[in-house]
């Protein structure tokens, strides 16, 4: 599983950070939780705290499924 990539965030003069992922708007954070976001972003790697903020990132269970005994059994 590697790093999250692709992301980025821009802060406009509202107060408001949009982040992006691969140019496209994925989330748009306002009030308290722009701050709480800008926060945790100068002090943790970006490109993460963006992943885990927007929700696009792995939990470690996507290949799970195949080695079910439910999916085993037809084979």
């Amino acid at each position: 599983m590697g790093t999250p990539s692709g992301f980025d965030y821009v802060t406009r003069k509202d107060g408001t950070v949009v982040i992006t992922h691969h140019g496209k708007a994925a989330t748009r954070l306002r009030g308290p939780r722009a701050a709480e976001f800008l926060d945790e972003a100068e002090y943790g790697d970006p490109q993460e705290v963006m992943a885990r903020w927007t929700g696009n990132y792995k939990h470690g269970n996507e290949r799970m499924g195949r080695n079910t005994a439910k999916y085993r059994a037809g084979r």
